[in-house]
């Protein structure tokens, strides 16, 4: 399957809220046409560069980002979407990167990796199972 290639397995969420649970963890609220997916369990720290993305503030992303940005810079690639999915009870994504030549970069951490397609503005995709089992605990 090529990068720009439309994965029936995964649907395009966007962020409806971003919180802080407590001091050290933070909150993203999800939502399709049909269903809310919460997930939590990462750093409040990423939780306020998500909604500092949100918001427009790019101007001091934290340095991971920002190398990110430079080796992209550098090999004429970018960051196109990422794809969310649960491995052993964990959230994990791929990260998508196109130009001179065509990337996938495996099992990251979500939230990071969310973080990024915030701070890019590219779609971020959820595995369509995860939220069929939503849709079901809710029915």
């Amino acid at each position: 399957m090529k990068i720009d290639d439309i994965d029936t397995d995964y649907e395009t969420v966007k962020i409806d809220q971003v919180g802080i649970i407590d001091p050290l963890t933070g909150a993203i609220l999800f939502k399709d046409e049909t269903v809310e997916f919460l997930m939590s369990g990462f750093s409040s720290e990423v939780a306020g560069f998500i909604s500092g993305f949100l918001e427009g503030k790019r101007e001091d992303p934290p340095t991971i980002y920002r190398l990110v940005e430079q080796i992209c810079e550098e090999n004429e690639i970018l960051l196109v979407k990422v794809k969310v999915y649960e491995s052993g009870g964990i959230f994990r994504a791929n990260l998508y990167f196109t130009g001179k030549k065509d990337m996938v970069f495996r099992n990251f951490r979500a939230s990071d990796a969310i973080a990024l397609a915030t701070y890019y503005n590219i779609p971020v995709l959820v595995r369509k199972s995860m939220l069929k089992k939503i849709q079901e605990r809710l029915n």
